[in-house]
């Protein structure tokens, strides 16, 4: 039986257009996803929208539409980043507005409160929207969420269901001193484990339908509907068809030790404690793993919908084509570090990298190969080649595996400038002929290597050197 794997980004809300924040987790997770799939392993990826929540319901109002056609609106728009960002054809898609989703959310819900993890009690506390997370007050700065400094905090007095976060401090510790790689990169796990190590506190799992009716109805309670984070995360199962389907639940959850969650820096106490405890409270395994990373930020500031200086991927797509936009993701964003974004640096490196770089090598090589009339050298094994990048991928660092990739690119060119065949052919055709044809089955793995980052360009030069024929265009035509 052949390696799988399951992979999932978090579900983005649908309160805007898609945003490049989004694209990066999405892509590097789609890497990592072809990545397995070339070496022949089974490969479970999974992204979709979150579609409840009071931020979605006043956006809704605000335009004047009724919530459910407000959010199937923008789901569209989410959907179509599976070809605007070349995403896996496999690739499952779910929307938490799904009724099977709803359906398994309220099991989901019925499990945990027959475990005795759910209570109900009047409560009062600062609330960020923008988050949907409630807000103590070392986590706010002059009264604002700094995360979302453009909306006011707001106070939430009414009597909701409550989750007993508070009883899985231990069980969480244990967990993760028992799995030691559990969450990447290090120092976020450091954070979460110095989060839960200071005690938990129990927190709400609903709101009062009359306040907010936008939500999955809690069960045998119509007077309230379930808070976000209790809804959306239950999609990781959900979308293997749980708790209907349990022998896929059991291939993709139980037998390969559970899911690869890819989420944001904001994102480490929903993913990494919150959802871990809510799996424990309704009798199911833990996740795989929880891989972090940072924010695209645009002069030092988050990029967000929010802010209004998110730059939108569709539009770079347009200009730049799919595989640039990869490219700069994952070579020049850093997988766990904030990174910044201009257009000025963007062009740069696309010019740098794809146009004079990539693009140019292939043009380079092939050309002296058709000319030179070299046959094509025998092809070592793809998935052997791809071995490569096996440490860098395992441990997500997608930057360092563009860097080699990189590296191979830039040792072809100098291999060129050193020893100058087109110089040499003319004296001694078969000596050039014989650096030309290392050249191509140098180039040949460059195209290989670089599949999982820019798919339709790593085929294309499999394709070139297969076929022993030169680009009728360049790849990536230099951009003014």
């Amino acid at each position: 039986m052949s390696e799988r794997i399951y992979i999932t980004t978090t579900l983005p809300y649908v309160n805007a257009d898609p945003h490049i924040g989004f694209a990066l987790e999405i892509v590097h997770a789609d890497i990592v996803a072809r990545y397995h799939t070339l070496l022949g392993h089974e490969v479970f990826f999974n992204t979709g929208t979150d579609e409840h929540g009071l931020k979605i319901y006043r956006k809704a109002q605000e335009e004047g539409m009724k919530p459910q056609a407000y959010v199937d609106a923008y789901a569209a728009k989410f959907k179509e980043l599976k070809q605007v960002l070349g995403l896996s054809e496999g690739i499952n898609f779910i929307r938490t507005t799904n009724p099977h989703h709803k359906a398994a959310a309220q099991e989901f819900w019925r499990r945990c409160a027959t475990n005795g993890f759910i209570y109900k009690k009047p409560y009062r506390v600062r609330y960020c929207v923008g988050c949907e997370l409630e807000k103590t007050d070392s986590e706010l700065e002059r009264g604002k969420c700094p995360l979302h400094p453009t909306l006011e905090v707001e106070v939430i007095e009414e009597e909701n269901y409550f989750f007993k976060f508070s009883v899985f401090q231990e069980y969480l510790l244990e967990h993760y001193a028992q799995h030691p790689d559990f969450v990447v990169p290090g120092f976020r796990f450091n954070e979460i484990k110095a989060f839960v190590a200071r005690g938990l506190e129990d927190f709400s799992i609903s709101r009062r339908k009359d306040k907010m009716p936008w939500g999955v109805p809690v069960p045998n309670d119509d007077s309230q509907v379930m808070y976000v984070w209790f809804d959306a995360l239950v999609n990781y199962i959900s979308a293997l068809g749980w708790p209907e389907d349990e022998a896929n639940f059991k291939e993709w959850w139980v037998d390969t030790g559970g899911v690869v969650q890819c989420a944001g820096k904001d994102q480490v106490r929903q993913q990494a404690a919150m959802w871990q405890a809510m799996l424990k409270a309704a009798g199911l395994p833990p996740s795989k793993q929880i891989v972090i990373h940072g924010f695209i930020t645009s002069g030092g500031q988050k990029m967000s919908k929010s802010l209004g200086n998110a730059a939108d991927p569709v539009a770079l797509v347009r200009e730049y084509g799919t595989d640039a936009l990869r490219w700069y993701l994952a070579r020049h964003i850093h997988p766990f570090e904030d990174s910044d974004f201009t257009m000025e640096k963007f062009r740069e490196t696309y010019n740098a990298d794809l146009a004079n770089g990539v693009g140019n090598v292939v043009s380079r090589v092939m050309k002296m190969a058709v000319d030179y009339r070299v046959a094509p050298p025998a092809f070592s094994d793809k998935m052997e080649r791809m071995r490569g990048l096996e440490k860098y991928i395992n441990g997500y660092d997608i930057k360092a595996a563009a860097e080699v990739i990189f590296g191979a690119v830039v040792n072809i060119d100098r291999h060129i400038q050193e020893h100058e065949p087109y110089k040499m052919y003319k004296s001694n055709p078969d000596a050039a002929r014989e650096v030309v044809q290392k050249l191509v089955l140098k180039l040949y793995e460059v195209g290989v290597l670089i599949e999982p980052i820019l798919p339709a360009t790593g085929v294309e030069i499999q394709r070139l050197v297969r076929e022993n024929t030169m680009p009728v265009v360049p790849l990536f035509p230099r951009k003014s």
